[in-house]
């Protein structure tokens, strides 16, 4: 494409977002009144009123195949769009129509289902629960779509264009996976695009390109058969508490490093150019130890902060109790000690094989006279990682610096969801499309989104359509 050809179409794109965005933030409002707490029984209805809303709003779009597809626990949303071109490649969007519960609620300066939109010297803010997470994300890919549609003077997208919007993300996706296998055929594609991310901020617009996995679990230890008197037999029987404190510190070298055996066997090491382009981000130390609520930074030595959270894995001590815990002294062994733990996995690692790991290294570290077991809390959640020089990403990249017209940045992010799922199921890269800030207050009170980014997204995605057409298949 020319540079003309291309100035063109960007102007054309967004025009049309602009004459669209009205519609758009009218239907917005309208879904972020439905409760679709996925977590909470008594809105399980609110979340399967929220799928057959975004049916019918799929269809009203022009989707011509659109399912709500039940689950063991609550619906998600199919929605099918073929290209009239048969050879496009396809392309598979995944997002979430669930929402976070709202407690406390006094924390809220607007209630979290009565959509308020503020002014701002950065354009309009709309306030409620689920306005970045993630429905605002998902809902901007219906006015891209007619976007791209109008700009093109197409009458279907040029790729193959396929939604899947769950409806039990933020209880942790239990039956995701299973229903992935099941639609697998359905399912299909040459790349899944998210759209349940953010990015750096307001100016530094970013794609990203990798999330870490997660496996966690509870560990026990037990000593005598009940608690026992410490004066008559402390010191000379072990202590289940004193036992598992050791073993925890023993989880971690001087260098910050995790010293169970083998842990970081596979983990793909960061390249040069990698590490070039986080340090391209204005990451201010500061203001993240403020974030974090923390005066210092630690971790793995050789590694800065963002390299830490976003490139390498870790073990880390989630809880710790055991013996008498109330008021006053009570001299006790107590019979019993346990910790919950969890690991952040990065690409090359695999969860089974870290508990496997994991049970390796308590029998050699757990000393004889203390039993032991750790229960973990199902298979676990897979890292999963694109490569930079990928095509779709490239797309992903040019197709965010079109609409916000400045050079878009890669980042990371340190936690888990069903990505790695996506990409080993249906055997596809996953790359993300988010516009959601680091402010917007996810899973908080007075979350909010910026409208104008959610526009910016929407163009994103009106010429992420083309540009997949043309770069995968070309």
């Amino acid at each position: 494409m020319t540079d003309r050809a291309a100035t063109s179409s960007t102007q054309a794109v967004r025009d049309a977002v602009s004459r669209g965005a009205g519609r758009f933030v009218d239907e917005l409002v309208e879904w972020l009144r439905i409760p679709s707490i996925s977590g909470d029984p008594d809105n399980a209805e609110d979340v399967r009123l929220s799928a057959q809303w975004l049916a019918q709003n799929l269809q009203d779009t022009g989707f011509p195949t659109v399912e709500v597809w039940e689950t063991p626990g609550l619906p998600a949303v199919f929605a099918q769009w073929p290209s009239d071109d048969p050879d496009a490649p396809t392309v598979v969007v995944y997002g979430h129509h669930d929402v976070q519960p709202v407690t406390p609620l006094e924390s809220w300066e607007h209630p979290p289902f009565e959509p308020t939109v503020v002014s701002t010297p950065h354009g309009d803010r709309l306030h409620a629960r689920g306005a970045a997470d993630d429905k605002g994300q998902v809902l901007f890919h219906t006015l891209g779509v007619r976007a791209h549609l109008e700009a093109t003077g197409r009458t279907s997208p040029a790729v193959h264009l396929k939604l899947i919007v769950e409806g039990e993300e933020e209880s942790g996706s239990p039956h995701f996976a299973a229903l992935l296998q099941e639609r697998r055929d359905r399912l299909a594609c040459d790349v899944v695009v998210v759209s349940d991310t953010g990015m750096w901020s307001r100016d530094t617009p970013t794609t990203c390109t990798g999330m870490r996995g997660l496996t966690d679990g509870q560990l026990n230890l037990r000593g005598p058969r009940g608690d026992i008197h410490s004066g008559s037999f402390g010191g000379a029987v072990r202590n289940p508490l004193t036992e598992l404190s050791r073993v925890l510190a023993a989880l971690h070298r001087e260098d910050g490093s995790v010293a169970i055996d083998g842990f970081y066997d596979g983990v793909l090491p960061l390249t040069d150019t990698e590490r070039a382009l986080f340090g391209k981000l204005p990451y201010d130390e500061a203001i993240w130890l403020a974030n974090a609520k923390s005066s210092t930074a630690y971790g793995e030595a050789g590694f800065s902060t963002l390299e830490r959270v976003w490139a390498r894995p870790t073990a880390e001590v989630n809880g710790l109790w055991g013996g008498y815990l109330g008021a006053g002294h009570k001299t006790i062994v107590p019979a019993e000690a346990h910790a919950k733990v969890s690991f952040r996995l990065v690409a090359g690692q695999d969860p089974l094989d870290i508990q496997a790991k994991v049970r390796d290294w308590l029998a050699r570290v757990v000393p004889q006279g203390i039993d032991w077991d750790v229960e973990f809390y199902g298979p676990g959640v897979r890292p999963c990682l694109t490569p930079l020089d990928h095509p779709a990403l490239e797309a992903v990249t040019r197709a965010l610096s079109a609409a916000f017209g400045t050079e878009v940045l890669y980042t990371r992010e340190g936690g888990s969801g069903p990505e790695a799922d996506l990409q080993d199921v249906l055997e596809a890269p996953v790359v993300f499309l988010g516009v959601s800030l680091p402010d917007d207050g996810w899973h908080a009170p007075n979350e909010k989104v910026e409208i104008p980014l959610l526009l910016k997204g929407a163009e994103a995605a009106a010429h992420l359509w083309s540009d997949l057409a043309r770069s995968l298949h070309p």
